[in-house]
């Protein structure tokens, strides 16, 4: 992750000593929704740095709904953040409300939060709108020592989201998802290097690409990371990169080349 700058790392640190004993005691006494928005909103300018007069904007109107809280920067609508009691624990119906504010928006952010557990979710807008979540943070679990406790908190701060790490961890996180792995072991230069690995374990046998495949749909790869809109997206995009890496570096004889394994470095 992004290396975090020594003035926000001296912010996050004094904002976690801060913040988790008044979460804590928030919690005991069971506040709710409108103390929880209160604390939320003292947080994005204590720890995260956003200026709660300027960047922070509370009931956010949205074709007639609201939500808690939303987020501009330079007058640009960035994220939109619903705000749930401090004792509630999040649930779906959550997230749809929050997804829903967003979709209507435009908005590819969503914060859900009660204070102690923070979730962001990236929106997905296909048929019908989906989301992923891309970060669930337990404030009062992270320790102010802990630097990749302070990287997952730099995320989420407003000089973090100027530098488009947030955007930076999700592709990576993307990148190492279980869609694309599986889309990528789905295309031909992996299927040949497999092919070729099998032929050497049994020379006697043949064994073709579309063997290969049908094994790895059926027997290796899960159903759930085939079907939905992230397996399509992740297909075209493994499919055009494949697709790449070979007219970058035409692979010389027959698949059985020991070139290949180079071609799928290079899409790794």
């Amino acid at each position: 992750m992004a290396a975090v700058p020594k003035k926000v790392a001296t912010r996050l640190v004094a904002g976690l000593k801060r913040y988790q004993p008044i979460l804590a005691a928030a919690k005991a006494r069971d506040v709710g929704e409108a103390d929880t928005v209160t604390i939320i909103k003292d947080m994005l300018a204590d720890v995260f740095g956003y200026d709660k007069y300027s960047d922070v904007t509370s009931e956010h109107s949205i074709r007639g709904t609201y939500c808690d809280l939303a987020i501009k920067i330079d007058g640009q609508l960035e994220t939109l953040i619903e705000v749930k009691a401090i004792g509630l624990d999040l649930k779906d119906q959550h997230v749809k409300q929050a997804i829903d504010y967003a979709a209507n928006q435009g908005v590819d952010w969503v914060l859900l939060t009660n204070g102690m557990v923070w979730r962001v979710y990236r929106l997905i807008f296909a048929k019908p709108i989906d989301q992923e979540l891309v970060l669930e943070i337990d404030f009062c679990a992270l320790n102010s020592r802990t630097e990749s406790d302070l990287e997952l908190l730099y995320l989420w701060c407003k000089e973090g989201w100027q530098r488009s790490v947030l955007g930076e961890y999700h592709t990576q996180k993307q990148a190492l998802s279980r869609f694309y792995v599986g889309a990528m072991l789905q295309t031909d230069p992996v299927v040949d290097v497999i092919r070729r690995e099998l032929r050497r374990i049994s020379p006697d046998v043949r064994i073709d690409s579309e063997q290969i495949r049908d094994v790895l749909l059926n027997e290796v790869i899960k159903r759930e990371v085939l079907e939905g809109d992230q397996a399509t997206e992740a297909r075209k995009k493994a499919s055009k990169a494949a697709s790449r890496s070979l007219r970058a570096k035409p692979v010389k004889g027959t698949s059985d080349s020991p070139t290949q394994p180079e071609s799928v470095t290079e899409l790794a």
